[in-house]
């Protein structure tokens, strides 16, 4: 779409289509009440939704403290464990003297006892889930050890002759709750996208009455046919229609058109979007969940219901060691009885090898490289709300970047400055720049800005200054007659534009204002949306890695395919409606590929919880940052090449050290079930804690490895 004089007026370009948002029936969204979540002005409920949602939250901040207390007090009743230990009582060297404490045995067994019960119920309550969706994963792994190793050792003390493993049973039950907290703790993130878009509307609105002056009512009161007032900087209360006055309204937070769009009476406004430099009266036209935001609720909502989650890397592990585990105890208590070995033995081999096959380094594997790569993360300005989708973002082959506040800075700064007379073009931008001074528009400023930049010198002398909402702003500099008026101000006054450059920029989406100085038209300045310098740097890195780059933008089409062209993208998508932006995820994941979405404003929102990897812009909206999977802190592209690197770097650490956590059984496992026993070699299972024990060293050291991988900003790990 190519804009045109009448389209194009001043400072703004209004696309019709933006405004006409039909109510969706298969996305309506819970009618909105009084939402008792916020203050007493909260205007809006999230509905049934966002109640699981919060319920979620709350859910998961309580077993991260639930986690954090059993660890402690387990870790506290595992001392005396240790200490009354014969095994380690003998590696330390200490058995003759603590060998002698009166019912050592027994005080052991009771402390055990409160570990198990109390430290492993979390492992119990996670075995009956994973064997109820017949998943049997690292739950199941661990209570099967530890219940192994504590109804086996109760046996040793009742009289059953053998070793006990109260011990073991401790230290695995630790540091499994050690794991699991550090785990829940870096995927925490306050997921409250639901009450980010709430709040981008207004509590209260001026309604006017039939006499024609205004109440401030709650939101929640407005009916269809009400009329409000919206005073200049106000947000829109609700969708309606303009039926007094005339101003520009700023939907880059709503609609992700980057220029302020201009409205006039007949024309549809969106509730959360912000008026400009007039008051206008506006008709309600929908409230509730027919709003264009509850509709963008409501998508946000179902996609965060729908989004499927890989399994854990550990989890599959688990399962293959639970397998293992039990086969293997099965089989090394079976061929000791039956080569005639005693129960007692055949019993102590089985037990030593399924203790021995749930190592304590697994439960420390992932969890602590999750920790080190957030925390570097934070550290590098990317905070990961999501574990699971920044482990995809190692498989990203496509990312979707919005232009508006992404690839662009949403700022407007002169690109073409056009001589159409016979003043020389620092003259008349000057003489413009100290008319739009006095004006507060974007586009004004934006004049300003890049006059200043030039080092120009701009004119102080201003008077009989005006502002024409929509159609520019005139005044007097010095002895000039100075207007800066948009190309509708022309086509009003008769005059066509024939120059072929001011064609061109006009074909290329831009805005563009004309300069009339003394009655004669002097110059045009284009203005467009700044591209950020650091896109380019980070287009060009994301396809060194092989990773395709497109855009998603609700601007027109001629303003997107400059964009495109200026940065090279692989493809583009213009004219977008936010409820169309998942829908165009969804296009390009069904091409096969995996789609990272990058975006700052609610409208990115339902597109970010649709792809697999959502990356917020942390200079952008509450809304897109809660419903992204990965906020950068600072608004530069860049970072999304970082988010790939360093995810793919973290599952390479991941896959090591479940190799250095489960690898040695290759060589535990045989030995404890006793096979080089013909030849006088049966591993204690003091040696095999000892091995346990290094792995879980390694496995530690190695996480902390990923730290020194990367020690700047963007290097190759």
């Amino acid at each position: 779409m190519t804009t045109s004089p009448q389209d194009s007026d001043h400072h703004a370009h209004h696309h019709g289509h933006h405004h006409e948002h039909p109510a969706h029936a298969e996305h309506s969204a819970p009618a909105p009440a009084a939402h008792a979540g916020h203050d007493e002005h909260a205007s809006h409920e999230h509905g049934e939704g966002h109640e699981e949602h919060t319920g979620h939250h709350s859910h998961h901040a309580h077993m991260i403290v639930d986690y954090r207390r059993r660890f402690w007090v387990s870790l506290a009743l595992s001392v005396p464990v240790l200490i009354l230990s014969p095994t380690l009582q003998r590696l330390v060297g200490v058995e003759q003297l603590l060998g002698q404490i009166p019912g050592a045995a027994w005080i052991q067994f009771i402390l055990a006892s409160s570990i198990y019960f109390y430290g492993g119920w979390p492992f119990f309550k996670g075995l009956a889930e994973e064997l109820g969706k017949r998943q049997p994963g690292m739950m199941t792994l661990i209570a099967v050890g530890i219940s192994v190793a504590y109804f086996y050792s109760a046996a040793v003390v009742l009289g059953l002759s053998g070793k006990v493993f109260f011990w073991e049973l401790a230290t695995l039950i630790d540091v499994m709750l050690l794991g699991h907290w550090i785990e829940m703790r870096s995927v925490m993130g306050a997921s409250s996208a639901l009450d980010a878009l709430v709040k981008l509307m207004p509590a209260t609105a001026h309604r006017v009455a039939e006499g024609g002056q205004t109440e401030d009512v709650e939101v929640s009161q407005l009916t269809k046919g009400d009329r409000v007032l919206v005073k200049p900087g106000e947000k829109m209360p609700v969708d309606g229609v303009i039926v007094e006055g005339r101003t520009s309204v700023n939907e880059s937070m709503v609609t992700g058109e980057s220029r302020p769009v201009e409205k006039n009476a007949g024309d549809s406004v969106i509730g959360g979007s912000v008026n400009g430099e007039a008051s206008v009266v506006v008709e309600v036209q929908k409230t509730g969940s027919e709003s264009y935001l509850a509709q963008v609720i409501e998508l946000v909502r179902q996609a965060q219901e729908s989004r499927s989650r890989t399994q854990d890397l550990a989890n599959r592990a688990a399962f293959w060691l639970t397998v293992i585990a039990l086969a293997a105890g099965l089989v090394t208590l079976l061929v000791w009885l039956a080569v005639g070995h005693s129960l007692a033995f055949a019993l102590e081999r089985c037990v030593t090898v399924m203790v021995i096959t749930c190592p304590h380094a697994l439960g420390l594997a992932v969890p602590l490289v999750v920790a080190v790569s957030t925390s570097l993360a934070a550290r590098h300005g990317l905070l990961i709300r999501d574990r699971t989708a920044f482990e995809r973002a190692r498989g990203v082959d496509a990312v979707l970047f919005d232009k508006t506040g992404t690839l662009t800075e949403g700022r407007f700064a002169v690109s073409d400055v056009i001589a159409l007379g016979d003043l020389p073009a620092d003259e008349f931008l000057a003489l413009a720049a100290a008319i739009e001074r006095q004006s507060e528009h974007p586009i004004a400023q934006g004049i300003v800005d890049s006059v200043a930049s030039q080092k120009l010198e701009i004119p102080a002398e201003v008077s009989d200054f005006r502002s024409i909402p929509g159609r520019g702003a005139i005044g007097k500099v010095g002895r000039h007659a100075v207007q800066v008026v948009s190309p509708g101000y022309l086509a009003e006054r008769g005059e066509s534009m024939a120059n072929d450059d001011v064609k061109r920029v006009m074909a290329e989406g831009k805005t563009v204002v004309f300069v009339i100085v003394d009655d004669r038209l002097q110059g045009a300045i284009a203005l467009a949306d700044v591209i950020r310098p650091e896109s380019r740097e980070a287009l060009r890195r994301l396809k060194e890695l092989g990773v395709q780059a497109m855009m998603l933008t609700g601007d027109a089409k001629a303003v997107a395919a400059w964009v495109a062209e200026e940065l090279e993208l692989d493809d583009y998508f213009a004219e977008v409606l936010p409820d169309e932006k998942a829908a165009k995820v969804i296009e390009v994941q069904r091409r096969g590929a995996v789609t990272a979405m990058v975006g700052d404003g609610v409208n990115d929102a339902p597109a970010l919880v649709q792809a697999d990897v959502g990356v917020a812009i942390g200079a952008g909206t509450d809304v897109a940052i809660e419903s992204a999977d990965v906020v950068l802190v600072r608004s530069d592209p860049r970072d999304v090449v970082t988010i790939i690197e360093l995810a793919r770097a973290t599952y390479r650490k991941m896959v090591q050290n479940l190799w250095w956590a489960t690898g040695y059984n290759v060589v535990a496992i045989p030995l404890a079930a006793g096979v080089l026993y013909h030849v006088g070699i049966v591993m204690p299972p003091a040696v095999g804690a000892a091995i346990m024990a290094l792995s879980t060293v390694i496995v530690a050291v190695n996480a902390r490895l990923l730290r020194i991988a990367r020690p700047d900003r963007s290097p190759s790990v």
